[in-house]
């Protein structure tokens, strides 16, 4: 049974509060509900209960909610459940005929089949066992290569689904796969390779008798159990071909006998490493468990390169893109040199990469068990990213309630972000994140890695960061994140806010600052509106005048405190006479080449490009700004 996930108790209690938290004349329905959800009562059944609507509809969503976490549940414990089973079977027969029971049954389709491919040369893929089938024709069909869905699919060796394969154009229809098709009645297909390393064995089948849309979940789900039913296979042939050898050849009966023991070593291996997975253990349990297996070193990382496990080894450098292309295309480990790479795939999809080190010559059977650990890698990522993506989405409903309406129960809000381990009354800076070229759930998922919290709002990605320097952060994760992301990231920053309310008022600023940013033609840069120069003073919420004069004039300010000198006072007299030094000198009453040599001074002290318009307008306005304030 898979383990359920921390955050799901935790949206749980959630919702169990928000269905709590009503008015005192609907607690007793409110009451009520909840007992019948612990229960686990039916829609209809809660549906009878005489609640007001809000409450009704809240409690709805927590029954759909507690659905779909059971269905999801009860998709990953029939999965691992059956690779488990498979990997115990050694007859090939009887291995064919528990794959297509267990993928009807994955799958709750009408028919389940495997066809496996044919030896010869022509690349023909034949019907080799059926489950819920009636028809004799269809039993009995053979496709050539690239006819039908599943020629195709043994051909291109990727997945295809359709919903209604008699109408669908895409495929090769021909009059003895349509006839049998249409014999058995089948209407939605879909289809996943049998894949050893490179080389397409065969093609497993779901398919139903009406149209049906099979979700990208479903596609990926069949993948993987493919994906271990390809290996079942394997070894049952392998271990028939090494009986019949030792049955047909006694004199070869040592060598066959160490390949036979180096199977059992191998689905010894892989049984051991599925149970970790059923146990609940989690990335680095994994990685030790192979690394004991292969007696090397075992790295373990996700699609973008993050390592999430390492074990038996030192520092190690990611799998380069062309390794990693090389084996996600070949379906197998490759050499990238001393170190072995293999792709973690479910389906078409990549999901990470495993890394082994200390064994720069390694066998064909420990290749082969160190390429089967990343098809369990596979199973144990799957199951981190559903828990994952359900964590994310509970943050990400704080921050879009935190961020709609804080003054509606703030005590609730710092509540739910104590159970998710935010303090919301310690200070925050609120980041606001505007990318083009990459979409919103791949940069809040960047972003989550950096951040307190992190979640969309009004179409753009906001992070909450405990920091007392959002503009040095901003600048920095602007950086980071377009390196990662391959494209410009912009990022406002306000605060530090702390308390739902001024968190609001902070994300306000942290918007137009993002959106002075890209209006000043500074896309792909970070700041606060402080770092933004008269723009921020003009635009911000908490203008700090002080701050802004101290940072355009300091050197002067200072110049002229430690030395008794007018540089300030030339400056405004150089600045009010329209950069003439004839007048300006006049205002003075000293000698022009004494007004340019004072020029010259400021010059060095503010930079060169002091007169330039943009400069020259912040110290007219810093000027006039000092002048009130004095």
């Amino acid at each position: 049974m898979v383990p359920r996930s921390p955050t799901r108790i935790v949206s749980l209690r959630w919702q169990h509060e928000r269905v709590t938290d009503t008015r005192p004349e609907t607690a007793t329905d409110a009451r009520r509900l909840l007992e019948l959800l612990a229960a686990g009562a039916s829609s209809a059944e809660l549906a009878r209960v005489p609640a007001d609507s809000g409450t009704m509809q809240l409690a709805m969503q927590i029954r759909r909610t507690l659905d779909a976490h059971s269905r999801r549940e009860a998709e990953l414990t029939a999965l691992f459940a059956t690779a488990s089973d498979l990997a115990r079977l050694r007859d090939l027969d009887a291995v064919l005929r528990s794959i297509v029971r267990r993928a009807r049954m994955l799958l709750g389709a009408d028919v389940s089949y495997l066809t496996l491919n044919d030896h010869s040369d022509d690349g023909s893929t034949y019907m080799r066992v059926t489950d819920g089938s009636a028809s004799a024709l269809f039993q009995q069909l053979r496709l050539g290569a690239g006819e039908g869905l599943g020629g195709l699919v043994a051909q291109t060796a990727r997945p295809y689904a359709t919903r209604d394969y008699p109408n669908d154009a895409r495929f090769d229809h021909t009059g003895p796969i349509d006839d049998a098709v249409n014999d058995e009645g089948l209407v939605a297909i879909l289809g996943v390779p049998l894949s050893l390393g490179e080389r397409v064995i065969g093609v497993l089948f779901a398919s139903e008798r009406r149209p049906r849309s099979f979700s990208p979940d479903e596609v990926a789900l069949l993948s993987s159990f493919a994906d271990h039913a390809a290996i079942a296979i394997d070894n049952a042939r392998l271990i028939e071909e090494s009986t019949a050898a030792l049955a047909e050849l006694g004199e070869a009966n040592e060598t066959i006998k160490a390949h036979h023991e180096s199977l059992a070593r191998a689905q010894d291996a892989h049984d051991r490493l599925t149970q970790l997975v059923l146990g609940g253990a989690d990335v680095p349990e994994v990685a030790a468990a192979v690394a004991s297996v292969l007696g090397g070193g075992i790295v373990v990382r996700d699609a973008e390169g993050t390592e999430l496990g390492r074990a038996g080894t030192g520092p190690s450098r990611a799998a380069s893109t062309r390794a990693l292309a090389a084996s996600r295309a070949a379906g197998k480990a490759v050499a990238e040199g001393d170190e072995w790479v293999c792709a973690v795939m479910a389906g078409p999809q990549l999901l990470g990469s495993i890394t082994l080190t200390g064994r720069p010559d390694l066998g064909d059977a420990d290749r082969r068990l160190f390429e089967r650990s990343s098809v369990v890698a596979a199973l144990l990522l799957l199951l981190r990213r559903s828990a994952a993506e359900a964590e994310d989405r509970v943050r990400g409903e704080l921050v879009a309630d935190l961020l709609t309406a804080p003054e509606r129960d703030p005590k609730a809000l710092l509540d739910r972000g104590r159970r998710l381990g935010v303090d919301l009354t310690a200070p925050h800076a609120v980041l606001t994140l505007q990318a083009e070229g990459v979409s919103r759930a791949r940069l809040t998922t960047v972003a989550a890695r950096r951040a307190a919290l992190a979640g969309v709002f009004a179409e753009q990605v906001v992070m909450l960061v405990a920091t007392d320097r959002p503009g040095d952060l901003a600048r920095r994760t602007a950086s980071e994140l377009g390196s990662v992301l391959g494209c410009p990231v912009t990022v406002g920053a306000a605060g530090p806010a702390s308390g739902p309310a001024e968190l609001a008022r902070a994300h306000a600023e942290s918007v137009r600052c993002v959106r002075a940013l890209l209006a000043l033609g500074r896309q792909g840069h970070g700041a606060a509106f402080g770092d933004l120069g008269f723009v921020g003073l003009v635009l911000g919420d908490r203008a700090d005048v002080e701050a802004f004069v101290r940072t355009t004039l300091g050197p002067v300010l200072d110049y002229d405190a430690a030395r008794g000198t007018e540089l300030l006072r030339t400056l405004r007299a150089y600045f009010a006479a329209g950069g003439n030094l004839t007048r300006a000198k006049d205002t003075l009453h000293v000698h022009v080449n004494t007004v340019a040599q004072r020029l010259e001074r400021i010059g060095s002290l503010l930079g060169a490009d002091w007169q330039q318009p943009d400069r020259a307008l912040e110290l007219q306005l810093a000027l006039r700004l000092h002048t009130l304030s004095s």
